[in-house]
């Protein structure tokens, strides 16, 4: 009897113990099903996080410039291949034109589209907020090495460089443009570059019929461009001077350049009472179809050259005989400046030693009427422009004479000229490549007022 209830009590315990480990199996059964479940659903949830991140990245990148609110609920974002490229363009092109070119860098597809002939041409249907202007610094060595320098305003009175629309290698001697393209020259050719697409074209050699004597000088003088608004079109003007010393045997040719497909240089024929003349600044564009500037028939004599690029003629008015009349070609510091919508000489040879400068206002061109005004500068800011050699670079939108030192080696730095209140402030411009301290070299500056809407035909 004892030993049959040992028995059923050795029994029940074996039976426990059997369910015991069977319950133990079955628990790591679950569990690793549980794992198994739990690590398929993080590697799904994971990829899914992924493509979600990809899929609204440049969507996430757009919306921070556009200023778009940022949710904390997380919603899925459209592929970038299912929305309309109407609809992409539309978005792209109510960005700044600065933006435009960082964003070249997203992928191929959106660098191709911004280059585009269709995106440009959009750019025109769409209005797009007026935009601050942009100060562009161009930097060439005595080896050729070149480098356009993109500056913008802080707020400590400073220009600062834009790293990331700096390019090496771009850029040129004689910085001018229009409507947002930029023009300069390079190994006696003309470039054009288009900062807002990045499109650079660089156009074919001028071949002048007119050569120069042994003992004469042969130049590429100036390169202006303007505007047919009738076609439709950009266009390049390059005049061509042969001169002997003191502006003697003065001979010259001008070229006109259509910027379109298959484009190449015609002469000019200019009419016959037409005067050689030489351009020695940058020319003033107010309207874009007609470019102004200033040019010497002689040692002592120099005009406002008009060019119209629509008819492609010259017009000439003489300066004033009594704009420092005494002073000659090589001593003469002046520039053309658009001062209240008007044509404007602003001459300021003696601004380094006297603090002076004299504006004469062309009020009317047909009848050639002048009027002057003379400003001289205030005492405490003759240290400004003391033993230092200045030359005019432009003027603000507001009207302002923009300066810059003829030479700037350690320190890099423009003055603006207040002629409302005749006041000069100093702007020191900040993150210039160490590289270009203490050598020698040439550099240009270039006020760009609006994003270029123009593809350029290659």
């Amino acid at each position: 009897m004892n030993l049959r209830v040992k028995e059923m009590k050795r029994g029940r315990k074996n039976l426990k113990q059997a369910a015991s480990e069977q319950d133990f199996k079955l628990k790591q059964c679950h569990q690793s099903i549980a794992q198994m479940m739990e690590t398929k659903r993080d590697n799904s949830l994971f990829k899914r996080k992924k493509r979600r991140s990809n899929r609204a990245y440049n969507l996430l990148v757009m919306g921070c410039f556009l200023g778009l609110p940022l949710r904390r609920r997380r919603r899925r974002s459209r592929d970038m291949s299912e929305i309309p490229q109407d609809l992409l363009i539309e978005i792209l092109c109510r960005l700044p034109g600065k933006y435009l070119a960082r964003f070249k860098c997203v992928s191929k597809q959106w660098s191709s589209l911004i280059s585009s002939r269709y995106f440009c041409e959009s750019l025109h249907t769409i209005t797009q907020p007026k935009q601050e202007p942009h100060l562009y610094m161009c930097l060439v060595d005595k080896d050729g090495q070149s480098e356009l320098l993109s500056l913008s305003p802080d707020k400590t009175c400073c220009f600062a460089v834009d790293q990331d629309l700096s390019i090496i290698g771009m850029g040129g001697y004689f910085l001018n443009g229009l409507h947002g393209l930029m023009c300069f020259s390079i190994r006696k050719r003309a470039c054009i570059y288009n900062p807002t697409t990045g499109q650079r074209l660089t156009l074919p050699k001028i071949k002048p019929d007119i050569r120069a004597e042994p003992d004469q000088i042969r130049c590429i003088k100036r390169n202006h461009m303007g505007y047919d608004p009738v076609d439709n079109q950009h266009k390049l003007l390059s005049t061509i001077v042969i001169y002997s010393e003191n502006l003697v045997n003065l001979k010259t040719e001008h070229w006109v350049f259509v910027l379109e497909a298959g484009g190449s240089w015609k002469k000019c024929v200019p009419h016959e009472n037409h005067r050689p003349h030489a351009p020695f600044v940058a020319g003033k564009s107010i309207s874009g179809s007609v470019v102004h500037y200033l040019a010497w028939h002689d040692m002592y004599t120099y005009a406002i050259v008009s060019f119209d690029f629509r008819s492609e003629e010259f017009t000439t008015i003489i300066a004033p005989v009594d704009v420092r009349y005494d002073i000659p070609a090589i001593q003469m510091r002046a520039e053309l400046i658009e001062y209240c919508g008007k044509i404007a000489i602003f001459e300021y040879s003696y601004l380094e030693t006297e603090g002076t400068t004299v504006l004469w206002v062309l009020e009317d061109a047909e009848k050639k009427e002048w009027s002057k005004k003379s400003f001289v500068l205030q005492p405490c800011q003759m240290h400004l422009v003391q033993d230092t050699e200045l030359i005019v670079k432009g003027t603000t939108q507001d009207g302002k004479v923009i300066f810059a030192p003829l030479e700037m080696h350690s320190g890099f730095y423009i003055l603006c000229y207040d002629l409302q209140n005749n006041g000069l402030s100093k702007f020191e411009i900040k993150g210039i490549p160490h590289r270009w301290f203490d050598k020698e070299c040439y550099f240009d500056l270039r006020l760009v007022n609006e994003s270029s809407v123009i593809y350029l035909e290659t």
